[in-house]
């Protein structure tokens, strides 16, 4: 065979010597050509489904994360998608997928957390055990996740984006082990901010509001037959009401708003810190309305107060910051 032909062969066939020190097959035509890859967790229906879909149009490469076969076979078959076994609360698929994309020679620029659960009920009666299988995907699902994955980051300048949710914000009954979780993701978004500053890496959360997903439906499916209202509950009646809407929530709008956001998220050159991303102003101003209702309760007859022209001030210099 010709010096040629052997070069030509080579060229086919790239060798990867991965860090986790084993051999790996990489795709040529994946491999060095620039594009950058973000891999989205839950990307197997609704909102991580639909960011999936709008990175891979706009000509990203995207790791998806699913749990089912089913869907794993269905996002194969999307253009510039690879999908991955993943559960974001099995450490041992994690590293797995860390290994991946590693292989897959484009490294990883973007993160999108939004594999995410839902349950509810009274916070005084429903287990702990559902309230920790609830934070396992929602908070320590994030944070596994980021910790896997921020060294490939770091090295490409990348962003990390966590689909968080105006429930972080609004609270109410028998949503609070939700609520709970997605306020634990608005700190979780300032503290990693301001760590990843020294590697000019981006990190947000969007907020969204209701739109079409299946996560209702799963909670509804999980719930059912479970011991999430004690007998005798004075709750009982309410819970059983909130239990019969619990359905698929197809009357909402598609998500393309959340997708918008994430695409601005990952790649524009000013991403914001928070993403208000609600289908109509009745949401907007009641998510807006709850933070201005803790700002009043933090001032109102505490120790240290601030009158009103001096809240206005503060809230003028907070929306027109000097520049240095």
């Amino acid at each position: 065979m010709k010096r040629s032909v052997y070069i030509a062969a080579i060229a086919v066939v790239i060798l990867v010597i991965t860090t986790t020190g084993h051999i790996a097959l990489a795709d040529p035509d994946e491999a060095n050509t620039g594009q950058k890859a973000v891999l989205v967790t839950g990307a197997s229906s609704g909102i991580g489904l639909k960011i999936t879909e709008v990175l891979a149009a706009n000509g990203y490469f995207v790791y998806a994360g699913a749990r089912k076969q089913k869907d794993l076979d269905a996002l194969n078959a999307m253009e510039n998608v690879r999908s991955i076994r993943l559960d974001v609360t099995k450490q041992d698929e994690i590293d797995a997928a860390v290994a991946i994309v590693k292989d897959g020679g484009k490294g990883l620029y973007g993160l999108v957390n939004n594999a995410g659960v839902f349950i509810g009920g009274p916070l005084i009666e429903v287990d702990v055990e559902e309230f920790k299988w609830l934070m396992d995907v929602n908070v320590y699902g994030p944070y596994r996740m980021t910790q896997a994955f921020a060294p490939m980051i770091i090295e490409q300048k990348g962003r990390i984006t966590t689909i968080g949710s105006i429930s972080g914000i609004l609270s109410g009954q028998f949503a609070g082990q939700y609520s709970m979780s997605k306020h634990a993701i608005e700190a979780f978004t300032d503290s990693l901010a301001t760590e990843m500053e020294r590697f000019d890496v981006k990190v947000s959360v969007i907020e969204p509001g209701n739109y079409k997903s299946k996560i209702a439906l799963s909670a509804g499916a999980r719930m059912t037959g479970k011991d999430y209202v004690k007998e005798g509950s004075v709750y009982a009646e309410e819970f059983k009401g909130m239990q019969e809407r619990m359905t698929d929530r197809g009357q909402y709008k598609e998500p393309d708003e959340v997708a918008k956001a994430a695409l601005h998220a990952l790649f524009d050159p000013s991403p914001k810190r928070r993403y208000l991303v609600v289908p109509n102003q009745e949401e907007a101003g009641r998510t807006i309305g709850k933070a201005m209702q803790e700002l009043v309760q933090l001032n109102e007859g505490q120790a240290y107060t601030y009158s009103r022209d001096q809240l206005i001030e503060m809230l003028d210099a907070t929306l027109n910051p000097k520049t240095e």
